[in-house]
């Protein structure tokens, strides 16, 4: 199979036919074999009933119902997990992305040999104040971070070998990080594309300003999983060892010198130092405890589902 075109979607009812129009028609007019994966993150209009009619009249349209609101990660991630194709293609589901890019992202896939490759809106028709200077500053600070050039990295339309989806793990709010997690994983190819991005047709956008401050928490989050997530001792262990020290030559010290210099000057209590050589000690005690703690959560954790699925059609 060519393609799997994943959309996560939610409360979208007003725009699924015509993107579902559209995208028929770029697939007829390249012969592409494909499948269509619609994951409705728990809607509450008629967006499962408008996907239950497409898969009953086309088999290469298929679905997923989630029984609440999971979020956009536990959509994707549920979405890779099924995605058959040899190519990947992520888009949002509000018509802001165009499926006329698809086989110039596909091409980018198979002939250039990328194993990812992001969709970059140049120019965009979003508001200048409330998304494009938080956006342009979230994304320096994320390529600064990441190491990962890319000037989009919250564009939902993006392209990926079958290989990279089924060896990332989606989670929290990570969708905006996926090049990072791919890049982290070994898949060092990741280009970009500029694509059109288009005006909202219908209803309202689902995200808030409070993503860019959930993105840069996110993006902290995913520096630290990618140095220290695999050995948390090597951090907090290092930072409680040195602390540690630090109070104890210190402790040392005060004793040295109220037992063999000033023997009879005040007591050690009454010296600010004590309490900083004691400070010193608990955090390092307590810097450490969390690194051996973190060992052992990660020797032993479980992988509990993050979303429930209510309904599928088609898998």
């Amino acid at each position: 199979m060519n393609l799997s075109i994943l959309i996560p979607l939610l409360n979208e009812e007003e725009s699924l036919q015509e993107l579902y129009s559209w995208i028929i028609k770029v697939m007829q007019s390249n012969n592409y074999s494909y499948e269509i994966i619609f994951v409705d993150d728990g809607s509450t209009d008629n967006s499962w009933e408008i996907i239950e009619g497409f898969s009953n009249e086309n088999p290469n349209v298929k679905g997923i119902r989630f029984m609440k609101n999971f979020g956009k990660s536990q959509a994707l991630h549920a979405g890779f997990a099924k995605a058959k194709g040899d190519v990947i293609i992520t888009m949002d589901a509000d018509l802001q992305d165009s499926p006329d890019e698809i086989p110039g992202l596909f091409e980018m896939i198979t002939k250039e040999k990328f194993d990812l490759v992001s969709g970059w809106k140049k120019k965009r028709y979003d508001s200048v104040v409330a998304k494009n200077l938080p956006s342009k500053l979230f994304n320096w600070a994320a390529r600064k971070t990441s190491g990962v050039e890319l000037n989009d990295f919250n564009c939902g339309l993006k392209a990926y070998k079958n290989t990279v989806v089924k060896n990332i793990e989606v989670s929290g709010e990570m969708h905006r990080y996926i090049p990072v997690l791919a890049k982290n994983a070994g898949f060092n190819k990741i280009g970009e594309k500029v694509v059109i991005h288009q005006a909202r047709k219908y209803g309202e956008t689902k995200f808030g300003m409070d993503r860019f401050i959930n993105g840069f928490l996110d993006l902290i989050t995913i520096w630290f999983l990618s140095r220290f997530g695999k050995r948390p001792m090597h951090l907090f262990g290092l930072l409680g060892s040195i602390m540690f020290l630090i109070g104890f030559l210190l402790a040392l010290y005060l004793g040295i010198d109220k037992l063999f210099i000033h023997k009879t000057s005040r007591l050690i209590t009454e010296r600010p130092h004590f309490y900083l050589s004691i400070t010193s000690m608990i955090i390092g005690t307590q810097l450490f405890l969390a690194g051996f703690l973190g060992e052992i959560i990660l020797r032993t954790k479980s992988n509990e589902a993050r979303y429930k699925v209510a309904r599928e059609v088609n898998f």
